[in-house]
């Protein structure tokens, strides 16, 4: 990989938008007090309708524990942990700003007219850039390009799903040979069609749901356990 290219494009980012490098989806505005309690209360159900179904198979005459249980963790959840889940934070919905900026960092790989060319290729739904890597020769120029851009927001590579009937079938694992090469793992997910690189808060985002549903799944369990425990006699 070109070190200079990539210093090229981050001060063509920098002089094109100067805050624009400022700008990543941990910056958006809280979530606010009522989706917080909403939250809170659905993680309350969540656990309020395990211990219904424990209660349940111990007892079902016991109707006036089952209401509780189905009532009372709602309430609770929404009353403990709402004001905290009130404080995360929305994605930014960046518009049309990185689009305009990746057409005119890549405007220089365009081929012309019936091949690869920026309007047709690149694209945003305003969350994230893709990148169609269909008709383009020059496919290591265009990823070192736009691996800058993936500080600021997703940039997704459309490379079709790499199978003999596909329309490019050794698309695929061209560009993915090139993104392992540049970009490290915990930074880029494959589906289906695309390879995507994400940005390092997006990152940290996912690691940090991924602790609290293992958590939640850890610890789901052993308080059921308890609770029927306690439910038997």
């Amino acid at each position: 990989m070109n070190p200079y290219s990539l210093v090229r494009a981050k001060a063509s980012l920098d002089e094109y938008h100067p805050n624009f490098t400022a700008m990543n989806l941990e910056e958006g505005e809280p979530v606010g007090l009522s989706t917080g309690l909403q939250a809170g209360a659905f993680l309350g159900l969540y656990l309020g309708f395990s211990l219904a179904v424990i209660s349940v198979l111990t007892d079902p005459s016991q109707l006036g524990r089952l209401g509780g249980l189905l009532c009372t963790p709602p309430m609770i959840g929404a009353v403990l942990l709402g004001p905290f889940l009130a404080r995360r934070r929305k994605p930014v919905d960046l518009g049309k700003r990185p689009l305009s900026h990746a057409r005119e960092t890549l405007t220089p790989y365009g081929e012309g007219r019936g091949r690869w060319r920026v309007l047709s290729h690149v694209k945003s739904d305003g969350m994230s850039i893709r990148i169609d890597m269909h008709d383009l020769t020059n496919l290591s120029g265009v990823v070192d390009a736009a691996i800058p851009l993936s500080n600021i927001c997703s940039v997704k590579f459309i490379v079709g799903s790499g199978v003999p009937t596909s329309r490019q079938p050794e698309l695929r694992q061209k560009v993915l040979d090139i993104v392992e090469d540049r970009v490290q793992l915990t930074r880029r997910k494959r589906s289906a069609k695309s390879i995507e690189i994400s940005p390092i808060p997006t990152v940290k985002y996912v690691n940090q749901q991924r602790k609290i549903n293992r958590a939640l799944m850890i610890l789901l369990p052993v308080f059921s356990f308890f609770a029927w425990l306690e439910m038997r006699h």
